[in-house]
């Protein structure tokens, strides 16, 4: 049965966009060019720190195929992607002591807000309200100030940004592997 699929499946044109873009950030991770803190990999997908982490543990995952957008991403990669996914998301929190923190943001974006064109998905640990490690919304109306827009908010979480350590990155490395 299965030499039947393959045999189908030879001289089998691969749609364009499944093709690496050579100019693509994650291509060229994929390829060596450029280097990136490796969390899990398997055959279909690749997840790695982001380099502009939101918090710490911000993780990105992503498929190995040059896919644009998600809409246009086959079952089988939707499912390697659900798959690792699942496996950083419920690994991710357990690293406590690195993160201190069981909440996470889970984002894909299709062409609104997606700086590298290759499909995505950010696993991020939620923001710990009130501590000095995520932004918090200004609540006190009372006291003359009006609370963020999630526009204000998003900028204000993407302004608090700061490029990932080496050092750091290899220090979480170490920690969120040895739970997956």
């Amino acid at each position: 049965m299965t030499s039947f699929i393959i045999k189908d499946h030879v001289g089998r044109l691969v749609p364009t966009t499944w093709a690496a873009d050579p100019e693509c950030a994650f291509c060229r991770i994929l390829r060596q060019e450029i280097p990136a803190s490796v969390v899990y990999e398997n055959e279909k997908v690749i997840a790695i720190l982001d380099i502009l982490p939101l918090r710490a543990g911000h993780t990105l995952v992503i498929p190995k195929a040059h896919i644009s957008r998600l809409s246009d991403l086959p079952p089988e990669l939707a499912s390697a992607l659900g798959e690792a996914v699942s496996k950083v998301a419920d690994d991710l929190p357990k690293v406590s002591i690195a993160l201190d923190n069981t909440g996470l943001n889970v984002v894909c974006n299709q062409e609104y807000a997606q700086a590298v064109p290759h499909v995505h998905y950010h696993v991020i640990p939620a923001p710990i309200l009130g501590s000095s490690r995520g932004v918090s919304p200004i609540v006190d109306v009372v006291g003359g100030e009006t609370p963020l827009t999630h526009r204000e908010m998003h900028q204000k979480e993407f302004e608090s940004r700061e490029e990932l350590d080496e050092d750091d990155a290899e220090a979480l490395l170490t920690k969120i592997r040895a739970r997956l």
